[in-house]
């Protein structure tokens, strides 16, 4: 089974409590949350605050992907303000084992991201202290790419080193994903889909969730 976690970085921020409450109806059981500082990605998304008062009202995992810098800097903030799941990238930070502790000491799931174009070997040092790894199917930053192809090849190779790793990581992917492709992530091993444009660009969040639980079923 797969678990389908939309992005609130393509929602609708007019309408974000409809669009979320749809999609919790049709199934979504997480929520992914990016979190932007303009350096690591040259864009910047939302605050803390807005975590916190989806907390205070719905009841699903909050996945916070932090697309930043300074990643040991914001574990704090976005812990107190609701996290369940927290991963940075690999690429940010020569002090992984470090901030997966700092996770994992506030209760929360520690996660490494690692970007289309970094070698997976780069994790070797770093498997068996995370809770999940998120690849990227696209480059960070921005909604609506498309996926990249070769994600399913290092999805096979990323299967078998978290199977080899003390603590069994599960896989997260984030980016491009919809109903043609989402049965072959499933096949493959990833347990999480993040799905942002696949869910809130459709005029029902609820039915797109539901379409995307079908096409992964097969």
């Amino acid at each position: 089974m797969i678990r389908i976690a939309p992005s609130l970085l393509a929602a609708d921020f007019w309408n974000l409590n409809q669009q979320v409450s749809s999609a919790i109806e049709g199934g979504a059981e997480v929520l992914h949350v990016d979190i932007m500082d303009g350096n690591f990605v040259p864009n910047l998304s939302m605050g803390p605050g807005v975590l916190r008062s989806l907390k205070s009202r719905v009841n699903v995992t909050f996945d916070v992907h932090l697309m930043v810098d300074d990643p040991d800097f914001f574990v704090d903030p976005f812990a107190d303000a609701g996290a369940d799941w927290i991963s940075f990238h690999i690429e940010a930070t020569a002090h992984a084992h470090r901030v997966c502790h700092k996770i994992r000491d506030r209760g929360c799931k520690a996660g490494i991201a690692i970007n289309p174009g970094t070698a997976l070997t780069s994790l070797n040092g770093i498997l068996d202290e995370v809770d999940f790894v998120l690849l990227m199917s696209v480059n960070p930053g921005f909604g609506g790419q498309s996926f990249i192809s070769s994600t399913l090849s290092r999805l096979e190779v990323l299967h078998d080193m978290c199977q080899k790793a003390d603590r069994k990581p599960f896989i997260e992917v984030d980016g491009g994903i919809g109903a043609q492709n989402i049965r072959e992530l499933r096949v493959r091993g990833v347990q999480v889909a993040v799905a942002g444009s696949s869910v809130f660009s459709q005029p029902d969040p609820a039915a797109a969730v539901q379409s995307l639980i079908r096409a992964a079923e097969g």
